[in-house]
Parts: C-alpha cells; sequence; structure tokens
C-alpha cells in the first residue's frame, strides 16, 4: 500500500504541552470564554491578595503612633498571611475549576471565601476596636 492509498485520518489536536496536560488530564476542551471568564476570577482574587499585603505593610510601616507594636505587629502578620492564603488559594480555586469545567461536573464550593470574610472582619474588628479605643 503506498502513501496515496492510505485513508486519510482525524486531525490530530495540538498538543497543550506537558504541565497543562499533567494539571489538566482528560476531559474536553471547555468555550474559550468560560475558561478566560475563569482567569478574570483568578486575577480579581490576586487583586485582592495584594490589596491585603499592601494593607498589611502599611499597618506595620504608618500606625505606630496608633497601636500598640503587639497590637500592630499582630495586625500586620493576620494581613499578611491573609494575602498569602489568598494568592495560593486563588490558584487552587483556578484550577478546580478549570478541571471541572473540561469534566463537566459541578463546580466547586469556593472555600477560600469564609476564610476571607472570617479574618477580614477579624482584622476590621481589631482596627474599629483601636480607633474607638484612643
Amino acid at each position: 500500500m503506498t502513501n496515496r492509498e492510505q485513508p486519510a485520518s482525524a486531525p490530530v489536536p495540538p498538543s497543550r504541552g506537558k504541565i497543562a496536560e499533567r494539571l489538566l488530564p482528560g476531559g474536553e476542551e471547555p468555550d474559550p470564554r468560560f475558561t478566560l471568564a475563569n482567569e478574570r476570577t483568578f486575577l480579581a482574587w490576586i487583586r485582592t491578595s495584594l490589596a491585603l499585603l499592601a494593607g498589611g505593610i502599611a499597618i506595620e510601616a504608618f500606625t505606630s503612633d496608633l497601636f500598640l507594636e503587639p497590637v500592630r505587629k499582630g495586625l500586620a502578620v493576620v494581613l499578611l498571611l491573609l494575602g498569602m492564603l489568598l494568592s495560593a488559594g486563588s490558584a487552587v480555586r483556578w484550577l478546580r475549576v478549570e478541571r471541572s469545567m473540561r469534566n463537566k461536573a459541578p463546580l466547586p464550593l469556593p472555600l477560600i471565601v469564609p476564610l476571607l470574610a472570617a479574618a477580614g472582619a477579624l482584622a476590621a474588628a481589631v482596627v474599629l476596636i483601636f480607633i474607638l479605643w484612643r
């Protein structure tokens, strides 16, 4: 049989790369609009994470006359840790949502939301108490 006599085969889809295949195994490529929306959500979480990091740095750098040192350091550490956790959690969330879309499974619950809400409320309560106390 020569090359001219062989039946035409279906086109082979381009490879996404080894990392993409390891992180996103199986399933079907979702509509690009959904993937891009997932990416925009990830970037919004990252912006929030950067704001928390900036807040932690600002608390430590500019509020020495407002807070006692242990409270100031504690509040700054809470904000910095929350920013770090949110950054890592947003990457995990992006990956879980992407896998769910590819496998046509229900979207996972955003477990990072209650953590962010609780820690943000705690930090706000500490600031409010010390502002009212002074």
